[in-house]
């Protein structure tokens, strides 16, 4: 049986399938979609990160697909419902990255509010911005808001509890009697209450049509005067325009946004030159720990896919 890879993968785990199947590997596949969609044509099985198109035209090239392994947790690259149309399955890395995403939260968390580690050339040309740089903030004691508390919310949650956080969380599709609330890590809300209330928000929602836009002016003007907001989730959740106007103003204290509406980054983007905002380019899920447990995850997981069929 024929795997076909088009994006990185940890070389151990590419070994691994190679044991069993045929394996054609290529992580620069992903942009070249005419060469994609030949690869594909003898595929049993796919495998990508968010960037491979898994839509219509490239199921159409693929008539022996029968799983699509995706090295991350996102399915908003891949066509899920004609997968299952086709009875292909998806089998994303579920919870195989979290633990990265969670220390990147909270990572930005302090730097955002301790707002000190941007004054490295100011301190190396003999300039001293110390009385600037005195009126940061502790995370001791400060409301963090989870938006959406799945396992990486959860986990967030943890590490922020160990910093003696106050946590809140909103998740429509969590009832309030689900066991993640008696778990005690966070204190169930609405999404509107916690946008005022919390000193730092960060989103783990999936991308849907109910979620794009969903921090749009408004509800970045509801927002506490100073609050800080992190996206590890996806572009599109967050009108970017809007977030570059409220830290223009001083409205939010900062962001940090790993994700975005276009990626890579657009010249003239509204987020060029905005201050108090740190821009990484979709890496908060990737660290070598966890390329290697999504790896290992993602391999094992279609590869049980294509034995068991």
């Amino acid at each position: 049986m024929h795997i076909v890879i088009s994006e990185f993968m940890d070389a151990p785990a590419v070994d691994a399938l190679r044991r069993d199947f045929d394996v054609r590997y290529e992580p620069d596949l992903v942009d070249q979609r005419d060469d994609l969609l030949r690869a594909v044509a003898t595929a049993d099985a796919l495998i990508v990160r968010n960037r491979t198109r898994v839509d219509a035209g490239l199921l159409a090239a693929a008539p022996r697909l029968r799983a699509v392994g995706r090295l991350g947790v996102g399915l908003d690259n891949i066509d899920v419902p004609a997968c299952e149309a086709r009875g292909i399955a998806v089998l994303p890395a579920v919870g195989a990255n979290a633990r990265s995403v969670a220390e990147y939260v909270i990572a930005t968390v302090l730097l955002l509010l301790r707002g000190a580690y941007g004054a490295t050339a100011q301190v190396a040309a003999g300039d001293w911005p110390r009385n600037a740089l005195s009126h940061g903030r502790e995370a001791n004691q400060r409301v963090l808001g989870i938006v959406g508390y799945g396992g990486i919310g959860r986990l967030v949650a943890r590490l922020a509890r160990g910093l003696d956080m106050h946590v809140i969380a909103a998740d429509p599709m969590l009832p309030a009697d689900d066991p993640a609330w008696r778990e005690g890590l966070a204190q169930r809300a609405e999404l509107d209450d916690l946008l005022r209330t919390a000193d730092a928000v960060t989103l783990h929602i999936p991308l849907s049509a109910q979620t794009r836009g969903l921090l749009n002016a408004r509800r970045l003007a509801d927002m506490k005067d100073g609050a800080i907001l992190i996206n590890t989730a996806r572009g599109g959740i967050i009108d970017e325009a809007a977030l570059a106007e409220a830290l223009r103003a001083g409205k939010l204290g900062g962001a940090a946004i790993d994700v975005f509406e276009q990626e890579p980054l657009p010249a003239g983007s509204p987020l060029a030159g905005v201050p108090n905002l740190i821009m990484t380019p979709h890496i908060a899920g990737l660290t070598e720990e966890a390329n290697t447990r999504v790896s290992d995850m993602t391999a094992q997981r279609v590869a049980q896919a294509l034995r068991a069929r």
